[in-house]
């Protein structure tokens, strides 16, 4: 058995990345595959790093305009928008951009503004750049699409793209939240090759690697150690190697996990006056917890000591304590960095996994148990075959 459990493990990690890893394929699927109405198409797309927003373009070089449909999602209480800022800043402040929301009535309008400043009127008015057609929107799914037909600015095809998402109040335009994603909504696009730089890009490919870490080592290599110890160590084949095992996955999960929270605490210290309190807080607590559970190892009794059930006790406690936090804390994650829908279902579908394979392996070692019990009875002195019992014998 200890070598079919290797093979076992192994799997499950390949999987867990080929999940993992898949997501930003998904991104990119989602981007190619998305479809308009009206039979309008486009020949390039951008998923756009931030509020799960893509971008799609026709660039016409004869003319130097671009028919662009701008798609983000949104709750049917709010308003998203996409515009280009003709001084190429990266920043809203100065930027033309084309706002889409709905009244009461589930009626979609746009609005085409100038950002004069942070705190903008919000006036229909004349854009920067030339609109040749007038512009539309829909909402479907869940999400705004904005489409437009935009004459670049200078005739480059080199622009300062903006994006935004916020709520409604009243029906009126809100201010947007000033933090996280909503801070990081800029790119330089280039509409002719198609490649984009935003102005954090360093930033969230570090708030990316943190939550891959976490992701693996969290909610993956911990939950999976803890499934090897509990269920492996039935079969009597598998010992001791269902414990080396249950150290390898432990490890490495720590490992991993340690390395992902020191990335975390050193971006949380970049980012002054944004803080995730929460998810802040479970992550330290995870940390506490796990290091407690690898010093405690130092201090684990024999198992014929008579401290050893208290230890046991102590050990799965904190051990499932860690998983659990550690589930919820991801999904917070995945709720601050938006990313595409690709990663959050991943990683569901990764926790659906273990837990259908944690129920099976739960009914099966349920029942090796209780034939293993059933035998070792038969097999204890005094013992009658024909179920007459036996007697003391004095």
């Amino acid at each position: 058995m200890a070598r079919p459990s290797g093979h076992w493990a192994a799997a499950w990690l390949a999987v867990a990345a080929v999940l993992l890893l898949s997501a930003p394929a998904a991104t990119a699927q989602d981007c190619l595959s998305a479809s308009f109405s009206s039979g309008r198409s486009f020949l390039r797309c951008n998923s756009l790093p931030v509020l799960g927003a893509s971008l799609h373009w026709t660039y016409h070089p004869e003319n130097g305009t671009a028919d662009v449909a701008f798609r983000a999602p949104s709750g049917s209480n709010g308003w998203v928008a996409w515009g280009i800022n003709t001084d190429g800043a990266r920043q809203m402040a100065g930027s033309s951009v084309f706002v889409a929301s709905q009244d009461g009535s589930g009626a979609v309008s746009v609005l085409q503004t100038v950002l004069e400043s942070t705190s903008p009127s919000l006036n229909n008015g004349t854009l920067k750049f030339g609109v040749p057609v007038a512009p539309a929107a829909e909402y479907s799914g869940g999400a705004y699409t904005i489409y437009a037909t935009i004459a670049l600015p200078g005739n480059s095809t080199q622009q300062s793209t903006v994006w935004q998402a916020g709520p409604l109040s009243g029906g009126s335009i809100a201010p947007h939240p000033t933090s996280g994603a909503n801070l990081q909504s800029t790119l330089s696009l280039d509409f002719l090759s198609g490649a984009g730089s935003g102005a954090s890009n360093s930033r969230l490919h570090r708030r990316n690697i943190h939550g891959v870490l976490n992701a693996v080592a969290w909610g993956v290599l911990i939950p999976l150690g803890a499934m090897i110890a509990r269920y492996l160590r039935v079969f009597e084949s598998a010992d001791p190697a269902w414990f080396y095992l249950h150290i390898a996955c432990q490890c490495s999960g720590y490992i991993l996990g340690v390395a992902g929270w020191g990335l975390g605490l050193k971006l949380g210290s970049e980012s002054k006056g944004t803080t995730y309190q929460p998810h802040r807080s479970i992550g330290i607590a995870i940390f506490c917890l796990a290091t407690l559970q690898v010093f405690a190892l130092l201090l684990r009794p024999d198992k014929k000591n008579k401290y050893r059930l208290y230890w046991n006790i102590y050990h799965h406690a904190v051990g499932y304590s860690v998983i659990s936090l550690a589930a919820v804390n991801i999904f917070k994650g995945l709720d601050i960095l938006k990313p595409a829908s690709g990663w959050k279902t991943a990683y569901i579908v990764i926790l659906a996994t273990l837990g259908g394979v944690a129920l099976c392996l739960e009914a099966i070692t349920w029942v090796i148990v209780l034939r293993r019990r059933r035998r070792d009875a038969d097999k204890a002195p005094g013992h009658c075959s024909n179920g007459a019992g036996w007697q003391h014998q004095p």
